[in-house]
């Protein structure tokens, strides 16, 4: 029987680029060394998976970093990786639970009486492809938590950030949004068969649009707010979809996923780039696909679009309009 030795050189080699092609598919590291020494920061959704690894991120840079998080054994698990990782002591858990409007201006209320200044906003957490849900206000659950609740954060804290200025606000949507279609005449699913993939989608093209209008409306203030698709990664977001359990997902596609599908540290680079980087001082608006600047899709950039949709979810959080 012939046998064919492959030198562990050539082996190495082949691994190697393997992983070299793959960091090249999914986006490199934050090039930014920018630090952010005593600068408070507030990751929602930080228990876990591209939230968790951002404020760990942050926190590398001297940030003073608010876990604010639905579980919190698992916040305070977290919390406390994070200053064991980093040795930086200021790394804290909130309970903050976005499918609740009560939760969200507790949270909020008590950011407010606590801290004297918030410079930098990670709307991270978010539900995709969730069964037909609702929020404890009667929310459909994605655009309840990926947008609505938000929205209503951040609206409370506007104040706060802008006192903070130069501050930042960073809105984590999905290339998603691309097949995203907002219908005002039906927004929480109540009257359609419910396609829990197009509510993802139009929660997240939401994200979009929302960071356009509140780009509109802070300027001046030194306020900053950008969107971004921070890529696929390896988290517990798609739990939901069935690609963990599917036989045919781990077998069949898995090789194209290892090569497309980020781990949640290269996911959190976008992220942590939009928060930190000295050269976006000012850029406000825009959309990102990785660390690059990106056009979104042609309804994301629909100004009538966006103000209609900020006025419909002022009403619905019960948001005094400004």
């Amino acid at each position: 029987m012939n046998r064919y030795i492959v030198p562990m050189s050539l082996l190495g080699s082949a691994v190697g680029g393997a992983v070299l092609l793959r960091d090249y598919v999914a986006g490199g590291a934050c090039p930014s060394k920018a630090t952010i020494q005593g600068k408070t920061v507030i990751v929602t959704g930080a228990n876990t998976g591209i939230g968790k690894q951002t404020a760990l991120e942050l926190a590398r840079r001297g940030g003073n970093i608010i876990l604010a998080c639905r579980d919190m054994e698992k916040c305070e698990a977290a919390a406390k990786d994070i200053r064991g990782e980093t040795l930086n002591h200021h790394v804290n858990a909130r309970h903050l639970d976005l499918a609740s409007l009560k939760s969200i201006r507790e949270f909020a209320a008590r950011i407010i009486a606590e801290e004297e200044k918030v410079h930098i906003l990670v709307n991270n957490a978010a539900v995709m492809r969730c069964p037909h849900w609702t929020t404890e206000d009667g929310f459909e659950m994605q655009l309840g938590v990926n947008h609505l609740g938000h929205f209503l954060l951040t609206n409370l804290l506007l104040d706060k950030l802008k006192a903070s200025a130069p501050s930042r606000i960073i809105n984590l949507s999905s290339l998603a949004h691309v097949a995203g279609h907002i219908d005002f005449d039906d927004l929480n699913w109540e009257k359609r068969k419910y396609n829990t993939k197009a509510a993802y989608c139009q929660s997240k093209l939401a994200v979009v649009l929302f960071t356009k209008e509140l780009s509109r409306r802070l300027q001046g203030t030194g306020v900053t707010v950008n969107a971004l698709h921070p890529g696929v990664a390896r988290t517990e977001l798609g739990r939901h979809t069935g690609m963990h359990s599917s036989t045919f997902s781990s077998f069949t596609l898995g090789p194209i996923f290892w090569l497309l599908v980020k781990s949640p540290q290269l996911a959190a680079q976008p992220s942590t780039y939009l928060a930190v980087a000295e050269e976006l001082e000012g850029v406000s608006g825009k959309y990102f696909d990785g660390l690059k600047e990106k056009a979104p899709a042609p309804e994301a950039e629909d100004e009538e679009v966006a103000r209609r949709l900020w006025a419909e979810s002022a009403r619905l959080v019960g948001l005094k309009m400004s």
